[in-house]
């Protein structure tokens, strides 16, 4: 039997239409991973998808639970792999993706993380654009999350060290698990490639909780930056006010 190298954690509720994708990008990798479907409890298609997928998955369960970061933390500690990472069932690796992040973070031992680019896809148009990130630097994360989710993978060693996402937070939990990171271990490592997609639909929470989402990253950058720059005070009007009004 293969070791896996790589623990995945799917969080998911009335995702059902997305989920296949999710998964099935996940086993097109071509690493040994162990995946573990959380569900709270969806009412669509979600269980079908899951029954599908069951003989591949390393566990999985479908109950109302206490929420997206409880989830993951969940997941990630049903594992053994000596990395870790979590995919939004809305979301979706690319081909080698995974691979690509696993053998820079095997190259760069200083490192706590790996994070690549993602590509932003709007389910309603299809357009494609790429998501702001960058390489990492302090004061450039204070300014904005700078790390797009899908695209990171974590040692494991690291992750237990900082107690994984804030169960607490609802809305920046990776804003969070970032800076937790780097103030105990140091810099993320930059990958400079496509690695993953984020997709962008009406009924993800940065899309209809605007005004929560700002509230929580500005609260996470004054607890690790011990300041809140000018900047997210100029851009939550707009963010919170105009983007809603724009659709």
């Amino acid at each position: 039997m293969t070791v896996p190298l790589v623990t995945i954690a799917v969080p998911s509720f009335n995702q059902g239409r997305f989920l296949d994708d999710a998964l099935t990008s996940i086993f097109q990798q071509e690493i040994p991973v162990e995946v573990f479907v959380l569900d709270g409890g969806s009412t669509d298609n979600s269980p079908e998808v899951i029954h599908r997928w069951e003989h591949r998955l390393a566990g999985w369960r479908s109950h109302a639970d206490e929420g997206q970061a409880a989830a993951i933390n969940e997941g990630v500690a049903r594992g053994r792999a000596p990395y870790v990472c979590w995919m939004n069932s809305d979301d979706w690796f690319l081909p080698s993706g995974l691979a690509k992040l696993l053998a820079e973070l095997e190259n760069h031992p200083e490192a706590p993380a790996v994070y690549g680019r993602a590509w932003n896809v709007v389910q309603k148009s299809g357009k494609r654009y790429p998501v702001w990130v960058e390489p990492f630097n302090e004061r450039r994360l204070a300014l904005r999350c700078i790390i797009s989710q899908p695209a990171t993978l974590i040692r494991r060693t690291a992750w237990e060290a900082v107690g994984g996402v804030d169960e607490k937070l609802h809305m920046a939990m990776d804003y969070d698990l970032w800076w937790r990171l780097f103030k105990r271990f140091g810099p993320l490592h930059f990958l400079d490639d496509f690695v993953a997609v984020n997709r962008e639909h009406v009924d993800t929470k940065t899309k209809t909780q605007r005004r929560k989402h700002y509230r929580e990253a500005m609260d996470v950058v004054r607890r690790h930056y011990g300041r809140v720059p000018l900047k997210w005070w100029l851009a939550q009007p707009y963010a919170v006010w105009f983007k809603s009004i724009a659709g």
